[in-house]
C-alpha cells in the first residue's frame, strides 16, 4: 500500500480571541478603584510552512481537521490573556493551496515559505481599555473574536527540472538510478512505480533535478491508470523526456504509437504544449533493441526530435544525455526573469470610502463592513450597556445617517453581516438623537470629587430661605 499523497482536502479552523474582563478594582480603604478588566488574547493562526524534508501530503490525508489554540481571556487586575499559539502546518516544496473552487491561494516554492490558511480572532476588550472621560466606569466587555474556518486544497506539484515520461515499465525508474543517486523501486511489471521519483544529477557546473512520473496509458487524461493523478507532477518542468522502450514485448505496441498515445494525453491535459521535448531510446542493449532504434531515429529526427540512444545497463549515450539535458536547464533557468527585490505596496483607502455599505435587499437593509461585523461579534447582546455602546460606535461611523438617506423608516428591519453570521434587529432612529444620553451609560457618580462641607451647608441654606420666601 502506497503510502504517498499529492492531493488533500484539509479543514482548518484558527483560534478564537480570549473574551476581556469587565472587573472593578477592590482594596481595603479604597472602595471606588476603577475598572481593572484586562483584555483577552489573540488566536492562534494556521501557517502552512515549506519544508523540503517532506515529500508527501500523507499526514493531513489520515487527519484533514486542524485547529490552532484559542486565546486565553483578560483578568481582573489589568492582566491580559495570552495568545493562543499558531498552529504550524509544514508542507512540501511545490504545494499549491487552492479554495474549495479551484481558485488559487498560494502556491508555495522555497525552504521557509509560508501562508496563513486562517487567522486567529482578535481578543476582546477589557472595561479597563473601555474607559473614557465620558464612561468611566464600563460595565461590560467585548468578546474574543472567532477564528476563522478555511476548507482548502493541498495540491503537491512536484519541483523538478526534468520530467520522464512514458508507457510503464519503459524503464524510467531504472535510468534515474543510474543519472542519479536515487534509489526507485523497479521491476519488470506495469505500474512498479506509484509515486513520483526525484533524483539530483549533476552535468559539468550544471546540477538539476529529474523526476520519474508514474507510467501514463491511454485515457490518462480522463482518469484512467496512474496518469491523471500524477500528470500535475511535469507542470513545473523545464524539459519532457520521452522514454520509448525498443524491446517491448507486446507486439500490438511500437515506440511511435508510444510516443503518439503520450503526447496526445498531454495536450488534453493542457498547458505543455511549448516545453521542450528529448526522446530517449531506452535498453539499446538488447538486440533487437538496437535494430529497432536504427529503424525509427530517422522518424523521430524528421518530427523534430532530438534522439538519444541509451541503456540503464551498459550507461549507453546517458553522459550525452545528461548533459543535453543540463544545457536546456541552464538556458531555461537563464530565460527565466530575475527576481525583484520584494516590495510592499500601500494602498490606501479612499477618500470617500466609509469603511461600510448600506444596501437594500427587499424588506430589509444590510449592512456589510469590516467594522461592523467585527464589533457585531464582538457584542454580549445580554449586556445592556454593551448593546448601547454598540450602537453608539455604529452611530459615530455614520450607519445611522447612511440608513436614513436609504429611506429607512422606524421598525425596518437591519441585517448586519453575511448570511451565515448576520444579526437582525428592528431600527429605531432614535439611537442617533439619544447619543449623548447613551454616552453616560456607564458613568459612576460616585468617582466624582466630593463637595466640601461649607459648600453643602450653603446650598441646604439657600434652598430653605428660598421656600421661606415661596411661603411670603
Amino acid at each position: 500500500m502506497t503510502t504517498f499523497v499529492d492531493r488533500v482536502e484539509l479543514h482548518v479552523a484558527a483560534g478564537n480571541g480570549g473574551h476581556g474582563c469587565a472587573s472593578v478594582h477592590r482594596e481595603k480603604f479604597k472602595p471606588l478603584g476603577g475598572p481593572d478588566g484586562g483584555n483577552g488574547g489573540r488566536g492562534g493562526d494556521v501557517v502552512l510552512i515549506v519544508d523540503t524534508s517532506l515529500t508527501t501530503l500523507i499526514d493531513y490525508h489520515h487527519s484533514p481537521h486542524r485547529k490552532a489554540t484559542n486565546g486565553k481571556p483578560g483578568e481582573g487586575g489589568n492582566r491580559s490573556g495570552a495568545d493562543g499559539k499558531d498552529l504550524i502546518l509544514p508542507v512540501p516544496d511545490g504545494t499549491v493551496v487552492l479554495d474549495k473552487r479551484g481558485e488559487v491561494l498560494a502556491d508555495l516554492i522555497g525552504e521557509g515559505t509560508s501562508y496563513i490558511a486562517a487567522q486567529g480572532g482578535r481578543g476582546g476588550l477589557g472595561n479597563a481599555a473601555l474607559a473614557s472621560p465620558r464612561r468611566k466606569a464600563p460595565g461590560f466587555a467585548l468578546l474574543g473574536e472567532p477564528g476563522r474556518s478555511e476548507d482548502i486544497v493541498l495540491e503537491l506539484k512536484t519541483v523538478a527540472d526534468v520530467a520522464l515520461v512514458g508507457y510503464p515499465s519503459a524503464g524510467k525508474s531504472s535510468l534515474i538510478s543510474v543519472l542519479s543517486a536515487a534509489k526507485p523501486k523497479i521491476a519488470d511489471y506495469p505500474f512498479t512505480t506509484l509515486v513520483p521519483n526525484l533524483g539530483v544529477v549533476t552535468a559539468g557546473d550544471v546540477v538539476y533535478t529529474i523526476a520519474d512520473v508514474p507510467g501514463l496509458i491511454p485515457g490518462a487524461s480522463q482518469g484512467k491508470g496512474l496518469g491523471l493523478e500524477f500528470l500535475r507532477h511535469v507542470e513545473r518542468c523545464s524539459v519532457l523526456v520521452h522514454v520509448l522502450d525498443t524491446a517491448a514485448l507486446e507486439s500490438e505496441r511500437d515506440p511511435l504509437t508510444d510516443l503518439d498515445v503520450i503526447e496526445a494525453e498531454l495536450a488534453q491535459y493542457g498547458g505543455l504544449e511549448a516545453r521542450p521535448r528529448l526522446v530517449a531510446l531506452n535498453k539499446v542493449d538488447v538486440p533487437d533493441g538496437q535494430d529497432l532504434a536504427d529503424l525509427i531515429s530517422p522518424e523521430l529526427k524528421a518530427r523534430g526530435y532530438q534522439v538519444f540512444e541509451v541503456s540503464a545497463v551498459t550507461h549507453k549515450g546517458l553522459r550525452e544525455l545528461s548533459f543535453a539535458l543540463a544545457k536546456i536547464v541552464a538556458d531555461a533557468r537563464a530565460a527565466r526573469p530575475v527576481q525583484e527585490a520584494t516590495r510592499i505596496v500601500i494602498r490606501p483607502k479612499a477618500v470617500d470610502d466609509a469603511g461600510f455599505t448600506v444596501t437594500r435587499e427587499g424588506d430589509f437593509y444590510r449592512v456589510r463592513g469590516e467594522k461592523p461585523e467585527r464589533w457585531v461579534r464582538q457584542t454580549d447582546f445580554a449586556n445592556d450597556e454593551a448593546v448601547g455602546y454598540l450602537a453608539d460606535r455604529l452611530g459615530r461611523l455614520g450607519v445611522e445617517e447612511e440608513l436614513m438617506k436609504q429611506g429607512a423608516r422606524a421598525g425596518d428591519e437591519v441585517v448586519i453581516g453575511d448570511e451565515d453570521d448576520a444579526v437582525v434587529f428592528d431600527w429605531e432612529p432614535s439611537l442617533a438623537t439619544g447619543a449623548e444620553m447613551l454616552g453616560r451609560r456607564g458613568e459612576d457618580h460616585r468617582f466624582e470629587a466630593p463637595r466640601p462641607a461649607v459648600q453643602r451647608r450653603k446650598e441646604r441654606q439657600a434652598a430653605r430661605d428660598e421656600q421661606e420666601a415661596e411661603q411670603v
